[in-house]
């Protein structure tokens, strides 16, 4: 069964297409006219003046796909159901790390690929460390794992180039580090629930931390320590855009 399948049911009642993060997305796929949009989950990010085809593996994402979506196939990133060649770009938002096998998964990327692949992910060694996982829920940190996944894409997409983005202090799009200047989302058990962080943990491994945040917000000690961040208009938190050209 696919992960999103089980984690993913209520997915589209949080995790929505930030126009911000989608205009970003949208220059970094350049000239392209025809894209593959591989993790395609909901819909959220594919261009919808472009010739898009969505590659999703969960029926229950599938699902929530909304009227005037792109057509989608269900199908994996290690085995894309296209010829060679076939799109002008290959895109992936946020769904490197749920894939089974990462290396397989870029190249076939590269060969459905004429132009460009685009890889959104967090580089979470990047940017402003993230207070959350720093001092709550260090159970919760990828920075171990990402390290080899960013690795691992410098390998196999020669002269990729990145940039940065910076998320927006009011982000529509509930990703794991959305609220980093609105603490009291990480408090809310639906807020949670479509985050993958979260959806996978033990909770052992989470609830401890969030009382200790909901402590540390009634009394005051979190506005003490990074309440500047309430005033930020977005700040990095190592989300990166990764582009590479094929030709």
């Amino acid at each position: 069964m696919a992960k999103y399948d089980a984690i993913g049911q209520t997915y589209s009642a949080s995790r929505q297409e930030d126009p911000r993060l989608a205009a970003l997305i949208l220059a970094a796929l350049s000239d392209a006219r025809s894209v593959l949009n591989v993790g395609a989950g909901t819909g959220a990010y594919e261009p919808r003046d472009l010739d898009v085809l969505a590659v999703e593996p969960s029926e229950k994402m599938l699902a929530q796909r909304p009227a005037g979506s792109a057509p989608a196939v269900r199908a994996s990133a290690e085995h894309l159901p296209v010829a060679d060649q076939s799109f002008d770009a290959a895109m992936t938002v946020f769904s490197v790390h749920h894939w089974t096998d990462l290396r397989r998964g870029l190249r076939e990327l590269r060969r459905v690929a004429r132009r460009r692949v685009v890889v959104v992910l967090r580089d979470p060694r990047r940017g402003t460390p993230f207070w959350l996982t720093r001092d709550y829920l260090p159970a919760l940190d990828p920075t171990p794992r990402f390290s080899s996944i960013v690795a691992t894409i410098t390998e196999e997409l020669p002269g990729v180039q990145e940039r940065a983005i910076c998320l927006p202090r009011d982000c529509v799009d509930g990703l794991f580090t959305a609220f980093w200047a609105r603490p009291e989302m990480y408090l809310d058990a639906d807020v949670r629930r479509n985050m993958s962080n979260f959806a996978l943990a033990a909770p052992e491994d989470v609830e401890p931390g969030l009382e200790t945040l909901r402590r540390d917000l009634r009394s005051g000690a979190w506005d003490r320590s990074y309440g500047h961040l309430r005033s930020l208009p977005e700040l990095d938190l190592g989300h990166r855009i990764f582009s590479a050209e094929l030709v």
